[in-house]
């Protein structure tokens, strides 16, 4: 059973703009850029093995209801979210 852990969408540029503010709220981020999901930010308050391993949970979680909410195969969001090519 997936549990769903609620997430904000947020536009690159608004994060850009309030970063501060939403890296002080500790709220699991989706970012969009033109429309389309280009990352998350998983707050972890702390750098120890145990705090690593539930960020990673939580991303497993975030991905999960990425896809179960936009209908992409884990290929094409990989796709989506690959940086390394143009827009």
């Amino acid at each position: 059973m997936t549990t769903f852990i609620p997430m904000k969408t947020v536009g690159i540029r608004e994060f850009r703009d309030k970063a501060t503010h939403y890296l002080a709220s500790g709220e699991i981020l989706a970012l969009k850029r033109h429309g389309k999901v280009i990352g998350f930010y998983i707050p972890v308050s702390q750098s120890d093995e145990l705090e690593v391993q539930q960020a990673i949970k939580q991303l497993s979680v975030t991905v999960e209801a990425a896809l179960a909410e936009s209908g992409l195969t884990e290929e094409e969001l990989s796709q989506a979210l690959n940086l390394s090519r143009p827009g």
